[in-house]
């Protein structure tokens, strides 16, 4: 794994921690993507299941672009890209349905 990838991902998981609507959710690293997602309980079970919520991808050295899961697994591109502060401003504007935690 690439050491920038790693250090973005500490970056972005620190500044989704100081957030309340984004606090708890993981952020892996897949290529030059960061994959954000909860952990959610399994129906009918005690058992929980990562699921992937929202993805940053580098552009550049410090640009990324944002894309949403669909509900068919597949990746669908917004029209964002900025910052990583940016694309989390973006998120807690316009995705809070898809990052909030389901009770």
């Amino acid at each position: 794994m690439k050491a920038k990838m790693l250090a973005a991902r500490t970056k972005l998981q620190s500044l989704l921690d100081e957030h309340e609507l984004t606090a708890g959710m993981y952020v892996r690293v897949y290529g030059d993507h960061l994959i954000l997602g909860r952990a959610e309980n399994v129906p009918g079970s005690t058992e929980t299941e990562n699921i992937d919520r929202v993805r940053l991808t580098r552009l550049g050295p410090s640009t990324w672009g944002l894309s949403v899961r669909r509900h068919t697994g597949r990746w669908e591109r917004t029209p964002w890209s900025g910052g990583m502060k940016e694309m989390l401003d973006a998120i807690l504007t316009f995705m809070q349905h898809l990052v909030a935690a389901f009770d």
